[in-house]
């Protein structure tokens, strides 16, 4: 593999890495009474309001962001693209540092917004991987490689916020802003792989015309594109289920079963395991041996599946291994969902499609955290009701939906019969 391709890796990874470091520290920001930033005598409720609250405004912002920023790449050219946003997530961080000295949720909360805002890197960097794809073969398998870079971004972000913020460890360097120190190093690390080593293969270039009304422009010509619409419907309740189930499974197994900061941390870290394994392993393989209409609906039957176990269990530890299940679903159906998204138009709007997916993705995941937070509010177990819902409705689209040649064509078939 060239330096050009790690590059872009790198980068996945630490905007994974980021978020995957994120979610055990905000557990315990809006849930620990002691070393929360919520006041001692905040309610059950308002507690996981605001835990939905500050990770739905991360993915709303990323929403926003993501789709202008993905399309100004097709424009700008990919590298540039990628340093805005890099320098954005520093931004970002260096305020998350300051709203946890300070205890102040709104600077937390806009700290996560300018980071979800210029969040965009992940779209660019599949744009840019399949710049460099020779074939639809090679696509596929470097979509892979982004799954690889984004689960093991799960992975280490989980230890480091596990590891650094546990004084058991570290004794009194310890400390919840710690992981956002080490994120900022990592940060600049990128920037510099990016600044140095990667080599823009982006050969035709879109004109520059955006506007702040073009976020929505964008997605909406998704409906003037049939194929990619059909494609869209079914990913976008297929990552609804894999949001709720990742955003949420913190917050749950804390609520319910008292599991420690760090006892969540290494359940991420555990998901973030078994997606590496699985997208450096099954991808190719699942994909040589069926369809990708298959390979999707057994993704979403076992997401089904797994959150079904969630929900009737009452002991830790089904819950605690439910998730893995559903890392290996994901693992294998993203990046194919991802390759026919990409088959589906031109080599001049790979941006456009890949900014459309990260926000699809975006957009979900930030209303599941907001309503999520409500949901679980009223009853613990009602997010997960709600991703089973949407698994089964996932396997319906693709019942209804993928009935077409054009389909037939992506998934090297003639579509669902």
């Amino acid at each position: 593999m060239n330096l050009s391709k790690l590059g872009l890796l790198f980068v996945v990874f630490v905007d994974l890495m980021g978020q995957g470091l994120l979610f055990p520290i905000v557990n315990a920001l809006m849930m620990d009474p002691a070393d929360g930033l919520l006041p001692a005598g905040t309610s059950a409720a308002a507690r996981h309001f605001n835990y939905g609250l500050v990770i739905g405004v991360f993915y709303l912002a990323w929403f926003l962001g993501a789709v202008y920023i993905s399309k100004l790449s097709d424009s700008i050219g990919r590298k540039t693209g990628i340093l805005i946003c890099l320098a954005g997530a520093l931004v970002g961080y260096v305020l998350t540092i300051a709203a946890i000295a300070m205890g102040s949720l709104w600077l937390l909360l806009i700290g996560r917004a300018i980071t979800g805002f210029t969040a965009g890197n992940q779209p660019i960097a599949q744009a840019a991987m399949a710049d460099l794809s020779r074939n639809d073969a090679e696509k596929t398998k470097n979509m892979g490689y982004v799954v690889t870079a984004l689960s093991l971004g799960l992975i280490a972000g989980p230890l480091v916020a596990g590891l650094l913020s546990d004084k058991s460890v570290l004794g009194d360097y310890a400390s919840l802003s710690l992981p956002f120190y080490f994120a900022m190093v990592t940060v600049v690390i990128a920037a510099a792989l990016i600044l140095f080593f990667f080599e823009d293969k982006l050969q035709e270039r879109a004109p520059l015309a955006v506007g702040p009304a073009d976020v929505f422009r964008l997605v909406w010509r998704v409906v003037e594109q049939p194929t990619v619409l059909r494609i869209a419907a079914v990913y976008f309740f297929f990552m609804l289920v894999w949001n709720t189930a990742y955003v949420f499974i913190d917050n749950y197994l804390s609520s319910r079963f008292g599991v420690s900061t760090f006892g969540t941390s290494m359940e991420m870290l555990a998901i973030g395991a078994t997606l590496v394994i699985s997208s450096a392993v099954l991808v190719s393989i699942v994909n040589q041996r069926f369809s990708k209409q298959s390979v999707v609906l057994g993704a979403a039957a076992v997401f089904a599946i797994s959150c079904l176990v969630i929900v009737v269990s009452t002991s830790v530890i089904p819950v605690y291994l439910a998730p893995l299940p559903m890392a290996v679903a994901f693992a294998v159906g993203y990046p194919t969902l991802l390759s026919l998204f990409s088959a589906a138009v031109s080599d001049s709007e790979q941006g456009w499609v890949m900014g459309v997916t990260t926000a699809l993705w975006t957009l979900g995941a930030g209303l599941t955290s907001l309503l999520g937070g409500e949901l679980m509010a009223g009853g613990l177990t009602y997010p997960f009701l709600f991703a089973m819902g949407a698994a089964l409705l996932s396997i319906v689209l693709i019942a209804t939906l993928w009935r077409t040649p054009e389909i037939g064509k992506l998934v090297g078939g003639k579509g669902i019969r």
